[in-house]
């Protein structure tokens, strides 16, 4: 698909395993957009992907090149994104490259594309979970999001595709002001599909979803939101895992602490680090720049050029989200920085600055005073 460049992975009981790097670095999970090309028009799009056909994407020998060096030094989650992956002529060969490799593998395809015998082959290849993105309860609200009549039919012909080969899924929702208020009803779609996750992103207006921003939900409007979620969450029957929110980190551990005070059942929660952008997580696009993430558009570096490997370790981009002192504003002076890191995406959007203090939180920390 597209949007969900799939920081959102689950860890699919995957445990990525290698040697550390040298700063204490590793990457967790690596979304690789192999094509734009795609069949769809979605409003939020972050590739602003179509049809195609695109030029200059990484040939089979580049891709299989990436994964080698990738595998010589770790073993994270390959995220196959793009566009969408199906599109892209030579997917199996890449996937069975990964497998070779050891590399646990998932992928994000819309769910038009997907085939009895595609999915068969991806299930074979070694390919971990599917993420399926539903963003409304209904074909009505899906479709008019993704601008595209007969979307929501396709996403739920895929997961079928996906059920009958036995192919664990997931189901993805960009979460904006349209259909923030029924994400209960999203939520419980996904249960009765028999998703084994929700993840829901909060929109990043990059791309094509700047045309979005005022759909964005405001900054009280979100924490109320993600306070829903952690409720959902610890009352639901299958994990929810937040993504592009990273001050869901500091959320749910207030509603936690609030939750244990009344009595109510709390459920274990993936944690991983609000943002993992340039920490855990990074994104490589259709023709190898390197970005820490799918929305923050700020090149790292070029795999054409350098090792990813390399980039990973040494581009300045990479090495400024790591250190706190990088961070301005509120995030700088943020006690849950350690689990949270604020959206850098967000920070460069509104202010130019991606190391400035996340815009859509609200928190203030303990003794801070704005610089005038």
């Amino acid at each position: 698909m597209h949007e969900h460049h799939g920081h959102g992975h689950h860890h699919h009981g995957v445990t990525p395993r290698g040697p550390k790097d040298t700063a204490g670095f590793s990457p967790r999970l690596i979304a690789w957009e192999v094509t734009r090309s795609c069949n769809l028009d979605c409003a939020h799009c972050r590739a602003a992907a179509s049809r195609g056909p695109y030029t200059g994407e990484l040939t089979t020998e580049e891709g299989i090149a990436l994964l080698e060096d990738i595998a010589s030094r770790w073993r994270p989650i390959i995220i196959f994104t793009g566009g969408d992956p199906i599109m892209r002529h030579d997917l199996f060969t890449l996937i069975a490259k990964g497998r070779d490799l050891g590399l646990p593998m998932v992928i994000s395809p819309n769910g038009t594309l997907l085939t009895p015998g595609k999915v068969r082959a991806l299930r074979e290849l070694g390919i971990l979970r599917a993420s399926i993105s539903i963003d409304g309860p209904d074909a009505e609200s899906h479709d008019a999001f993704r601008r595209v009549k007969g979307a929501f039919e396709g996403a739920l012909r895929g997961i079928a595709q996906l059920k009958a080969e036995g192919l664990p899924f997931q189901v993805n929702t960009t979460i904006t002001r349209h259909n923030v208020a029924v994400a209960e009803k999203i939520y419980d779609l996904a249960v009765s599909l028999g998703a084994v996750a929700w993840h829901p992103f909060l929109l990043v207006p990059t791309g094509r979803g700047a045309e979005l921003a005022p759909q964005a939900i405001e900054p009280r409007e979100y924490e109320e939101a993600l306070r829903r979620f952690y409720r959902i969450h610890c009352e639901g029957a299958i994990p929810l895992k937040v993504t592009c929110a990273p001050h869901f980190a500091r959320i749910a551990r207030e509603e936690e602490a609030a939750r244990k005070a009344a009595g109510l059942p709390v459920k274990e929660i993936d944690m991983s680090r609000g943002c993992l952008a340039g920490i855990g997580f990074a994104f490589v696009s259709h023709v190898g720049r390197v970005q820490t993430c799918g929305y923050l558009d700020v090149e790292c570096g070029d795999v054409r050029r350098q090792p990813f490997t390399e980039i990973w370790d040494t581009s300045p981009v990479f090495v400024k989200m790591r250190a706190k002192e990088a961070y301005g504003g509120r995030c700088g002076a943020c006690p849950y920085w350690r689990f949270c890191g604020g959206c850098r995406a967000r920070a460069f959007e509104a202010t130019g600055d991606y190391m400035a203090e996340e815009t859509h939180c609200i928190y203030v920390p303990p003794g801070y005073h704005a610089q005038p």
